[in-house]
């Protein structure tokens, strides 16, 4: 859903609002809301995040992280996963984990849901790409694929079940094939 203010926002002024639910993004001086998560998208965003954190987080090479907010280069986006390989986690000044992250994630996972543009989702992973991400991956659970976004290359489609889903080598030791991905959808 896009929502169109009375007058064009900036960037800062966004950042300024209150946050929403679901959560609303800042693409190109429009705030596009995204759709409200359903069972699909929550199972496999839910699963990413923790097989991932188990090969990161344990040899602290990497974090998963759910419905991140990340601000950088006039954008500030959600991806449905964001990846940031461990040394480039920002920190607040105690040496937590910081609240805000202006920058861009290592790797970026976008979960395509119905009715969810996924042209504007592409324009997420494109931006992630340009601006330093090591890869992004658009699932998309209808058809059952994943499409792969190295930077500076043509994507590729993967659909067979045995098909080893690349990963960035921040994480080096995590394996996922298609078939394991979308197997998480059976109960």
């Amino acid at each position: 859903m896009v929502k169109s203010p009375t007058k064009p926002l900036t960037l800062e002024e966004f950042l300024k609002l209150p946050e929403t639910k679901p959560s609303s993004e800042y693409i190109k001086g429009q705030i596009i809301q995204k759709p409200m998560p359903q069972g699909k998208h929550s199972i496999l965003r839910g699963k990413l995040v923790t097989a991932i954190n188990e090969v990161g987080e344990s040899r602290k090479i990497a974090l998963a992280f759910p419905e991140l907010r990340c601000t950088f280069s006039g954008r500030s986006i959600v991806p449905d996963v964001a990846v940031f390989a461990w040394e480039r986690i920002p920190l607040d000044e105690c040496g937590d984990v910081a609240n805000v992250f202006n920058t861009y994630p290592d790797w970026t996972i976008e979960i395509l849901s119905p009715d969810q543009s996924q042209t504007k989702v592409t324009g997420n992973i494109l931006h992630c790409l340009k601006h330093g991400s090591r890869l992004g991956w658009l699932i998309d659970p209808g058809d059952r694929s994943v499409l792969i976004y190295p930077p500076k290359q043509q994507p590729e489609l993967l659909q067979e079940e045995q098909q080893i889903l690349p990963v960035p080598d921040l994480v080096n030791g995590f394996q996922l094939t298609v078939g394991q991905l979308f197997g998480w959808l059976k109960l």
